[in-house]
Order: structure tokens, then sequence, then C-alpha cells
């Protein structure tokens, strides 16, 4: 049961799905084009996007691939996003969506020497076909996981059914390879003040040029280190108010149309921002971004400082626990003793899957010991400084009730919202148009995706 493909709401890896050419075509009920796997109400599920599916699950190891399974996983959250453009209670967010798809692309396109060589890379022809591509597919993302968490927002289990579920699934779950338990305290190099007035400097000469001529879109072009934004002229359309950092959206949301402002910070760095457009909670506006990247001396200064914490910890004058909720930047784990959690949730990470670096400065400690302080990148790749504690470290082992019980917890809870989930997708199958290819014919799905229907 474990290792076959559920319905849980789960989408291709962002790059690989861009291997696949985007659909131009208007489809209407009924009728089926060359590529095109299915159709449920007006979403298309296209013959390579179960293709990709597939292959990605044999780059994972899957084994025992059976297409059927992946076009009726691909039904499923199809049907998903196709009702939660109807719930009323999800917001749409097509606007913020089509701009988020427009930074990734110029993200994208930083990484490549020019354009053209990305596209040739991604096997797209032109840049708006590969927008929409990336549209699309945040489109499905986004709409598919609100209406899975609407639907199973009440889920829950009790301790009699972990209990029951792992008596019935025991021989059946995974071994548990060999893992370690991290607490970390992670600190971002302080600026100089010295430093900080040099990039306010440089802000307000820009500004200054603007005012006597220069365009803000030019000189964001050449200036600006925002890579979802720079090749546009800093120009970010669509912008929902809440959407950006709050100094951000304080700073612009007190301009008017056209006005610049002074230079402000965030956690981002220095920016000045022109407001080009505001209609009520959305508005258009541009920015020059300098980053608040730290030098070699501001990043010595703080690994000096954590190393000094370390100290105070192993001298037993501060706990660890204590030290991260005093110092710690990192508001992922500043309240939670530092715990570092691991792809399940729980704060147990597998050996093999921690991160080189942190690898390499844990070599030869062992259970309480902690390192001297490193420099390492936050996930925004920002530099930072970290000390890292083993809390623990636990050997590979059959999972057990007793040593497992919050990963048996959230297995069976998955379970409970992937039959809500199926429940949900049952009871909206006799009012959805469907039509699937008759390449499927062969299919025995789960499923009664196999009848005919009409659209509301």
């Amino acid at each position: 049961m474990i290792n076959k493909l559920k319905i849980t709401f789960l989408f291709a890896v962002f790059v690989m799905l861009l291997t696949s050419n985007s659909m131009k075509a208007q489809v209407k009920p009924g009728e089926l084009v060359d590529g095109i796997a299915a159709v449920i109400g007006d979403e298309i599920v296209l013959e390579s996007d179960v293709n990709e599916q597939m292959n990605y699950a044999k780059q994972q190891g899957a084994s025992n691939i059976d297409k059927c399974d992946f076009l009726e996983n691909l039904l499923n959250n199809k049907l998903l996003v196709y009702e939660a453009k109807k719930d009323t209670l999800i917001e749409n967010r097509s606007a913020a969506i089509k701009e988020q798809a427009n930074g990734k692309y110029q993200q994208l396109l930083s990484q490549f020497p020019d354009e053209k060589s990305m596209l040739a890379a991604y096997k797209f022809r032109t840049g708006y076909e590969m927008k929409n591509a990336i549209e699309k597919i945040d489109t499905d993302t986004y709409y598919g996981q609100a209406k899975y968490q609407r639907v199973t927002e009440k889920a829950d289990v009790t301790p009699n059914e972990v209990t029951d579920f792992y008596t019935t699934y025991k021989m059946q779950l995974p071994e548990i390879k060999d893992e370690v338990s991290l607490a970390q305290i992670m600190m971002y190099p302080k600026l100089t003040e010295a430093h900080k007035q040099d990039l306010i400097n440089r802000l307000k000469k820009i500004k200054q040029d603007i005012a006597g001529g220069e365009t803000f879109e030019s000189q964001a072009r050449i200036y600006s280190e925002d890579p979802g934004s720079a090749s546009t002229g800093g120009l970010m359309k669509n912008i929902s108010k809440g959407q950006m950092v709050k100094p951000f959206e304080a700073a612009a949301l007190n301009l008017q149309e056209g006005e610049i402002s002074d230079p402000i910070e965030t956690e981002f760095g220095y920016h000045i921002i022109q407001l080009t457009r505001k209609s009520g909670k959305i508005y258009d506006a541009r920015h020059i971004l300098l980053m608040a990247t730290p030098t070699d001396d501001e990043v010595k200064t703080a690994k000096t400082k954590l190393d000094s914490i370390r100290t105070l910890i192993v001298d037993g004058k501060m706990t660890f626990k204590d030290a991260t909720f005093r110092f710690s930047d990192d508001k992922r784990t500043k309240f939670n003793a530092g715990l570092i959690p691991g792809a399940d949730g729980s704060s147990k990470i597998e050996r093999e899957s921690v991160p080189g670096t942190i690898s390499y400065e844990l070599a030869g400690l062992n259970k309480g010991d902690i390192t001297t302080a490193f420099d390492d990148e936050d996930e925004r790749k920002r530099k930072v400084v970290k000390i890292i504690k083993i809390e623990d470290v636990i050997p590979a082992h059959q999972i057990k009730l007793e040593s497992d019980y919050d990963r048996i917890k959230q297995m069976a809870l998955n379970k409970k919202k992937n039959e809500m989930i199926e429940k949900f997708v049952n009871s909206r199958l006799s009012t959805t148009f469907i039509s699937i290819d008759g390449r499927y014919d062969s299919c025995q799905f789960k499923g009664n995706w196999k009848k005919d229907a009409i659209k509301k």
C-alpha cells in the first residue's frame, strides 16, 4: 500500500515539467487533440504530462510502472484544480501567479548567457511559450493544493487509529535509514554602518540621476541586483496587498503614482521604489535593489561572535535552547530549540540527505557535540554563519510504534486525507465532463472515470 501510487496531491518537479511543450489549442468539451490524454471539465492532461511523471518516477527508482496509475493520479489532480477554480472561498490569484511566472522566467534567464541558450536547454521555441508553461504549472499547483487543504482541513487521527494503522501495515512500512537530529543557531552577518551608508548613498545617487533625466527602468537594468526584476526595468506588476515584505509594502503604498521613495531597508537589502499604479489592493511598482551582501570581514566578525556564544554553551553558562532563542536569526527554528525539521516534518533527518557543507562540519562529531562557527547559505543564497549541535543519532532500524510514533501518526493522517480526497473526487465524477483518449481504454482505474457524463 505504501509504495503504490495514491491520490496524494503530487506535482512533478518544476524543472522536469518545463521540458513539456505548452498546449495552445482551445479545448472544447468532447474535442480531443493529438497529444491530449484526457479532459476533465475544462482542464486538460497532456500525454507528455503522463510520460514525464513516469520518467521522473523511474529516475527515483520506482518499479512496476503502470501508465494507467500515473494518468489516474493526474486526473485526480486536475479535478481538484477544476473544482478549486469554482470554489468562491479560494482566492483567485491569476494575476499574481502570472507575475510570479514572469519572475521565475527572469530568474532562470539569469543563469544563462542569453535567452536563446535557456530556451534550447528547456526545449522551448519562444519565451512566451515558456512563460505560459511556468504559469500553467504554478496555477495548477496553487489551485490543486488550495482545494486539497480545503477538503482535508478537518482531518485528524486518534491514538487508536494510529495503532490500528501500524498493526495493519507494519510489514509494509519502510526501514528507517541512519538518521540524525540536528539543532542550529544561524546568524546573518551584520553590515558595518559604513557599508550600510555606502549602499544608501549609491541609491541616493541613482535617484538623483533619475531626477536629472535618466529613466527608472534604465537604471534598474544597470544597477538592480534583483534577479527576478532587473531585466524588466525593476517592474513588478499586480502585487497583492500583503504579498511583499512589510517595509517594502509600507514604502510603496505611501507613494503617489510616479513618485520615488528614499532608500529603505528590507531583509533583502536596500531599495528605492517607484509606484507606477495603484488600484484597490493591487499595485504595480518598480524597484532597484542593492543586496546587503556582507564582506569577508563582516562574515569573520559574525563567526567570532557565534564562537563566543558556543563557548558559553559548552561551559554550561547557557543552554543551546536559550542561545537559539536569544541569538538565532532563523525564524523556522528560533522558537523550537533550533531543531532543523526533516523532510517528513519531524526533527529526524536521513544522514545521507544532510547538505554537504553541514556534513563536512559534522565529520568526527558525536551526539551532544557542537561545531565551531562556519559560513553557509540560506535558501535564498544569502550568506549566513551557523553552529550545529548533534542532538541525537538514530541508527537504521525497522520502524516501530514505540520509537517512531510521530512518523507513523503522519502516515496514518496522510492515509485518511487520501481517503477524504478519494471520496470527494468520486462525488464529483457524475457531474463533471470527462473524456479520456482511447489509448487508455484498457486501463482499470480505481475511480469511475469511464462513464458517460455531462458537464453541468
